[in-house]
This record gives structure tokens, C-alpha cells and sequence, in this order.
């Protein structure tokens, strides 16, 4: 049940209706009508610009169709009333019982409320952490994880086909350098003193590995080239690495269904049938890219190169795939994965990257666009940095990595619970500051203990009733008579939850997953302030001593918000809790 598209129905069987009867001229068409929360409550339940997109074409008044739709409208037992506002919106309120049915529809909804259908089983990739396989996932990462992650559970929930993956960056110059700053931890193990040079990974993590590789290898590799010995210490620590990435991972409750391989773009013709493909539409070429702005001609060494036509796809400047010595570019293997994806069918790409890879942005939706010849969309979205803060103080770098903090870092300091709440406080594409110590406070201002607090006075409700001999079971309370819940803060909580369908359909299409963290404390909110009013009005209270069935009746309402924290929090990737300590 989504109950601004059954407004909407309403509103275009009304259209439909006024059309029949000569009202409205024949032909018209509905499909940008909407119907949405009015800009302000106060005016309304909704509101629908049908009279403003429809009165152009039709030639007449958009007041005078408002009020037209008006009578319509009010014919309907839903609808309470509906008034013309400005030059022709119309504002709607709508009855009680409409507020009054909706916790019975959600909890003999078997958990499904807010599911949609609007992905109608489109398949998309989202593509997200994709970090290079040379040390642990780090602070950055992390966001990124978890935004990929949500949106992942996000658009599942909405109806589409998902398939999460990880791209793993192995076929550069940065596993080389890997694979040489373990082989001086082999040495360290075979115990040697050794010195890490800028350009190597200092970080302890290699321990271990060095360790691993010595008890595997022995001394095969003492004093040896770098030849003999770099190919094999490359592919053994990549595959450590991925390993600890993968526990990481794991730690943050992230899995991914499939790992792709950057190295096996290399030597398999994968690269060269991407950039046949584009050849083939006329889309590479040999030339001279102008210089770089802010470069005098004296600075800037033009050179003939192999360069792809992006600028035909939406990019500022064509872009270089091959190199004057014939190597690829990093873009190369890029355009061929993003080829796979397309080979793959999928509807939609989504790929997230960090803040930093913003100048990908242009050439990697040119690429995508001409290889699947516009029919493939991508997104892609960019998560901002995160500045940490304990104590005050910015929080320093990990001892174990090195040179960052670390994803485990901070999910061994709050949880992989809050952690993730917490990331997706903020929209992606904004900095965000993750206070050790505030997000663990149990105040109003820690969203994610609002949020689970709410969660868990529910369940606190529900335990008392039970130990009062009350049935408060789910099937019970979708049976319950509720045309007694009249008090604008219970309705309050009544309209909140009848945005949440509404709510997952837009962040789905948005691929914007912080909504469903914004809705869920507003959510909270309104729950908080019902129950904290039962202070003061005992009428309000969820257990009415001595009365069964109006307890029922509150605490269906209660029992309703918790379906949809818990349905909310799931897609955030964070489990509900039913009791705070």
C-alpha cells in the first residue's frame, strides 16, 4: 500500500471522469500529475498540481479545473476536504479512518510494507569500495561501503535485480610496490634489517604476510632478482590482501557477490575488444590533445596519441587510452570493465567512488554511453571525506596501517551498527564529522540512539502488555478497532508512516540511501513525542490499565513504527535492538 499512488489514482480517475462527462477536452495527458506532501502541513494532508500541469494544454483556467477536481475529489469517503490554493494547486485532507486503517494494513502486511515494485526486476551493478589491494580498507572506505551497501539493500527492497561488486585494482604499478614492500618483510622474518624507502608500505600489516610468505617459500628467494622472485611475492600478497579486505568487510556486515579482476582485463584481448568496439563507431583516433589549461605553450609537449572521441559523449575533452609507447592508459582497462558490465545486461551501472576520483566522472559516463550506445545508464556517485574526532581531538592514525585509521579502527571502537548509521547521516556527497564519543551518547542528538531507543520502547510496551495478560501479537493487533485514535500526535505518527512507501521509492530513484536515515529519526521523533505527551495526557499512554482493548488499539500503533525502523534499519545494513543497556 502506498497511499500517495492511491491518491494519485484517485486524482487521474477524477481526470478520466471529468473528461467523459466534458469537463476537460480529450487527449490530455496525466502523466506529469503529481501528488505530494503540501510544501507546508498546515495546508494539508497532499497536494497535486494537476489544475497547473493540465491547464495549458486544455486551454482553460487552472482555477477553475482545481475547483472542478475539488467536487470530484470530495466525492470520495478518503477524501475530507480539498481546497484550491494560488494560482491552482489543490491541498487535500484526508479522513481519519484513512490514518485509522493504516497500522492494521501494516501489520498484516507480513513485514512487506514500503516494499515497491518500481524496479519492476531491472538488473543493476553497483560497483563500490574497489580499493586497491595493498593495505586494509580505511576510514574513506568505509563510507563508501557502507552508501554502496545501503543503496544495494535500498534498491532491492524497491523491486530491482541487484548485484553488488567489488573491482579489484591488481593489474597496476601499486601491486608492484605491494610486492616489494613484503618481500622486505620475507627478509625482516629471515631476520634482516631492512629500511622502507618512499614508494613502500610501511605499515605492520605486511608482517604477517612477510611471515606467511617465508613459511611458504623458505629462503627460495634470499638474494635474489627481483625478477625471480616479484611475480610470485605479487600474486601471494594480493591474494592476502584481499583476504584481510574481505574480513574487513565482513566486520561491516558487507558481502559482496562478485570480485572482478583487474589483472585479467591484461592479456586476455578484453581490453582490445573494448577499444575495438569503439573503433568500430568511429569513436578512436590518432592525434594531439590542446594543453592542459593553466600550461603556456612553452610548458606543454604535444604528442600524438591514441585518443577516444569522449567529447561526442558528454566529456569536457577527448581522453588518452593508449600511450606514445604503445602501453595503455589507466583508462584503458576501465572503458574494458565497464564493457564487461554492459555485456553483462545490465539495466543500470552504479559505480561509487571516493571524492577524489571526481574527474573520472565525465569520461567514465562517456565511456558507458557510447559502448552500450546510450542504452545503459550510469551513476555514479562520490562519497566525501570523514573527519574523526575522540575526545575533542582529531583522531589519529592507525599504528597497524601506517599512515591512516582504519576501517576496523572504527568499528572496533562503536560497532559495525553505529558505524554504519552513522555514515549515512549525511547525504553521500557532504563531509561528515564521526565523533567517537557523541555517537555513542544516549541523547536526542546521536540519531542512532534515537533511533534504536524508539525501536526499543516499542518492545518495552510490548513486554509489559504481554506480562499484563494482554495479546499483542501481530495477527491481534491487525484486528483491533482503531477509529478511537483521533489525537493529532497519534495521527501525526499515522502520517509518518504512510511517507514510508513513498519515501523508498524516491530514494530508490534517487539512489540516494541517507533518506531512509533521515526518515527513520523523524520517524523516532514523532514516536518519542507520543509517548513522552502520555506524561501529560493518560489517554495517550500505549497500556491503559484495566482497558484491554483500547491498549490494543495504541499499541497497534506502536507495533506499526517498529515494523518500519526494523524494515529501515535493515536496509541501512543495522540490526534493531529491542532492549538499551
Amino acid at each position: 500500500m502506498n497511499l500517495f499512488s492511491d491518491i494519485r489514482a484517485l486524482v487521474i480517475d477524477s481526470l478520466t471522469a471529468m473528461v467523459a462527462d466534458g469537463v476537460l477536452p480529450g487527449g490530455l495527458d496525466f502523466a506529469n500529475v503529481t501528488v505530494e506532501p503540501p510544501r507546508d502541513p498546515l495546508h494539508g494532508d497532499m497536494a497535486t498540481n494537476a489544475a497547473m500541469v493540465l491547464a495549458k494544454p486544455a486551454g482553460q483556467k487552472p482555477r477553475d479545473i482545481a475547483q472542478a477536481l475539488a467536487t470530484r475529489l470530495t466525492g470520495d469517503p478518503r477524501v475530507a476536504s480539498a481546497e484550491v490554493a494560488g494560482p491552482g494547486f489543490l491541498n487535500l485532507r484526508l479522513t481519519n479512518s484513512v490514518w485509522q486503517r493504516l497500522p492494521q494494513v501494516i501489520l498484516s502486511s507480513g513485514g512487506t510494507y514500503g516494499k515497491s515494485g518500481v524496479g519492476q526486476g531491472q538488473k543493476v551493478n553497483v560497483e563500490y569500495v574497489s580499493a586497491n589491494p595493498t593495505g586494509p580498507l580505511h576510514v574513506g572506505h568505509t563510507r563508501g561501503a557502507v552508501f554502496g551497501d545501503a543503496l544495494a539493500s535500498l534498491l532491492d527492497y524497491a523491486g530491482y535485480d541487484v548485484t553488488r561488486e567489488y573491482y579489484i585494482n591488481d593489474g597496476g604499478a601499486q601491486v608492484d610496490v605491494l610486492a616489494r614492500s613484503v618481500y622486505l618483510r620475507y627478509l625482516e622474518a629471515h631476520g634482516q634489517d631492512v629500511a622502507f624507502e618512499d614508494g613502500t608500505y610501511p605499515g605492520e600489516y605486511l608482517i604477517e604476510v612477510g611471515e606467511a610468505l617465508k613459511d611458504k617459500v623458505g629462503d627460495a628467494y634470499i638474494g635474489q632478482p627481483e625478477a625471480v622472485w616479484l611475480e610470485d611475492v605479487r600474486d601471494f600478497s594480493t591474494d592476502a590482501m584481499m583476504m584481510l579486505i574481505k574480513a574487513d568487510l565482513g566486520a561491516l556486515g558487507v558481502e559482496m557477490d562478485k570480485f572482478f579482476s583487474e589483472k585479467s582485463l591484461y592479456g586476455t584481448g578484453l581490453i582490445e575488444t573494448a577499444i575495438q568496439d569503439l573503433d568500430a563507431k568511429g569513436l578512436i583516433y590518432r592525434g594531439t590533445l590542446e594543453p592542459p589549461k593553466g600550461k603556456t605553450p612553452e610548458d606543454w609537449e604535444p604528442r600524438i596519441q591514441t585518443l577516444f572521441k569522449s567529447t561526442e559523449h558528454g566529456d569536457d575533452v577527448d581522453r588518452p587510452i593508449m600511450k606514445s609507447d604503445q602501453s595503455w592508459t589507466y583508462f584503458a582497462p576501465d572503458i574494458a570493465y565497464h564493457f564487461d558490465k554492459v555485456q553483462r545486461g545490465y539495466d543500470l551501472l552504479i559505480d561509487v567512488f571516493g571524492a577524489d576520483h571526481g574527474g573520472y566522472v565525465k569520461r567514465m559516463k562517456a565511456a558507458v554511453s557510447a559502448l552500450s550506445e546510450g542504452r545503459t545508464p550510469l551513476d555514479i556517485k562520490l562519497t566525501q571525506l570523514v573527519r574523526l574526532y575522540k575526545n575533542g581531538e582529531p583522531f589519529k592514525m592507525s599504528k597497524r596501517a601506517g599512515t591512516f585509521v582504519t576501517l576496523r579502527d572504527v568499528v572496533d571502537q562503536v560497532g559495525p551498527d553505529v558505524t554504519r548509521f552513522v555514515m549515512l547521516t549525511r547525504k553521500n556527497d557532504a563531509p561528515l564529522d564521526f565523533d567517537f564519543d557523541k555517537v555513542l551518547e544516549q541523547s536526542k542528538d546521536n540519531p542512532v540512539f534515537y533511533v534504536q531507543y524508539a525501536n526499543a520502547r516499542v518492545h518495552s510496551v510490548l513486554r509489559k502488555a504481554a506480562e499484563a495478560g494482554i495479546d499483542v501479537s501481530d495477527a491481534t493487533l491487525a484486528d483491533i478497532d482503531l477509529s478511537g485514535m483521533t489525537h493529532d500526535s497519534e495521527l501525526a505518527v499515522a502520517r509518518k508512516l504512510a511517507a514510508w512507501p513513498r519515501l523508498v521509492e524516491i530514494a530508490a530513484r534517487t539512489n540516494e540511501p541517507h533518506r531512509v536515515a533521515f526518515y527513520l529519526y523523524e520517524l523516532a521523533s514523532d514516536l518519542h513525542a507520543l509517548y513522552n505527551k502520555g506524561n501529560d495526557v493518560p489517554d495517550l499512554r500505549f497500556l491503559q490499565e484495566g482497558n484491554t482493548t483500547v491498549s490494543q488499539a495504541k499499541i497497534a500503533l506502536a507495533r506499526a513504527v517498529s515494523v518500519v525502523i526494523s524494515a529501515g534499519l535493515g536496509i541501512l545494513g543495522v540490526t534493531p535492538v529491542e532492549e538499551m543497556r
